[in-house]
């Protein structure tokens, strides 16, 4: 088996592959692939904004996992997707993967622990909405149905009941999860063996259809709160950046995070939690933002901030990786200039997931509106990220609020 190790956004490495597969990773994506001109046979591979790890096979040929560590700690990384999924889940010290420092180890660990605390005092029961053909009457008789099939038949009948019993949406998913996390490489033996212990308990629960995009759906209750921490994380482990793929005679495998995303959604709910103490309403991703007046051209800021009178007061975005090595990039102010003009806002935040330029404020000529860019440095521990955070929408809100 061959083990490439990369570094999220590092220098590229010089790696001997089959042409089959060099080609897969260059049309998947999951890194930039292109052949080394310096190099018979070789590839040079370089990560971007995934971390994870991927196993391509192929026949004929020894099996490759791609292997790509992020930049911040593993443990800082599940932090911050804890957080953005819900900020409870941290608070109450939910989710722990001090042990790992690997990206898949780390998210079985976490989720095989929230999902031992989910059942600990048993498999969540519920009811279960049912409509079928039965040769029996049970719960009521769909008539219209009935008319509709059977054409005045007396049997069989078509009826809907209630069920009650452990196949319900919050059993499925974590079902569907665990099932997900015993395909994934590199996941310990020890987590694996307790991962398929809790499958064992839930296999009353129906499997999700192959291939089906739509996740069962719950709702959060006082019956299920046990269960909600586990529930969150299966819903990461399921609406991730999961690979299966089978091209021609190339499969592929694996689990990746888009550090870009998960420091997007971690700032804007981190922001929209900050803010909640001066009241109004945040926005993530809001749509109804247009640049020109015929509202054809729509823009999409990560955070619009409104005031109690229902008009924005602030707006934020979210930017992971500088692209400038002396400083922030300058497209992001211009970005932000259009944000900001077509809200009709003085000042505008850009947040960037980096520690060592200083905070920058810069007024527009001629405009009046001015751009903050803020550096976080994921480095360093939860309180401090979130004080950092809390300082900054101290700023967005100012002295007073509407």
């Amino acid at each position: 088996m061959t083990v490439v190790e990369l570094t999220e956004h590092g220098p590229s490495v010089s790696v001997l592959l089959p042409d089959e597969i060099g080609r897969a990773l260059a049309a998947s994506r999951i890194v930039d692939a292109a052949p080394d001109p310096y190099r018979s046979g070789g590839w040079r591979l370089r990560a971007g904004g995934k971390v994870g790890a991927v196993a391509l096979r192929t026949p004929g040929h020894s099996p490759v996992t791609l292997r790509i560590t992020p930049k911040v700690p593993v443990a800082r990384l599940f932090f911050l997707i804890g957080y953005a999924v819900d900020p409870g889940i941290h608070r109450d010290g939910e989710v722990s993967v001090d042990e790992h420092s690997d990206v898949l180890p780390a998210l079985a660990q976490g989720f095989e622990r929230s999902l031992e605390r989910a059942l600990r005092q048993g498999v969540l029961q519920g009811y279960r909405h049912t409509e079928e053909t039965a040769p029996v009457v049970r719960g009521r008789i769909r008539e219209a149905d009935q008319v509709r099939r059977h054409h005045g038949r007396a049997f069989p009948v078509e009826i809907a009941y209630d069920d009650y019993g452990t196949d319900i949406a919050e059993n499925r998913l974590l079902r569907a999860a665990t099932e997900r996390m015993l395909t994934l490489p590199r996941v310990p033996e020890d987590i694996r063996r307790r991962l398929r212990h809790h499958r064992g308990r839930l296999l009353d629960a129906r499997p999700l259809i192959p291939g089906s995009r739509a996740l069962p759906q719950w709702r959060a209750n006082r019956l299920n709160l046990r269960y909600q921490p586990a529930l969150r994380l299966a819903e990461t482990v399921l609406r991730g950046s999961s690979i299966e793929h089978f091209d021609g005679r190339i499969a592929i495998d694996g689990y990746l995070f888009d550090t870009h995303k998960i420091f997007e959604d971690f700032v804007c709910t981190a922001l929209r939690e900050a803010l909640a103490a001066y009241g109004g309403r945040c926005a993530l991703q809001a749509q109804d933002v247009y640049l020109d007046e015929a509202e054809a051209i729509r823009m999409r800021p990560d955070l619009v901030w409104y005031g109690r009178r229902g008009s924005p007061r602030a707006v934020a975005d979210a930017k992971y990786k500088a692209e400038k090595p002396e400083g922030f990039p300058d497209a992001d102010l211009y970005q932000m200039l259009a944000y900001c003009t077509a809200l009709g806002l003085p000042e505008g935040h850009l947040i960037y997931a980096r520690g060592y330029e200083p905070s920058a404020r810069h007024r527009v000529r001629h405009a009046g509106i001015c751009v903050y860019q803020h550096a976080l440095a994921l480095e360093r521990s939860p309180d401090e990220l979130l004080a950092a955070i809390a300082a900054i929408a101290r700023l967005m809100a100012g002295d007073a609020v509407t």
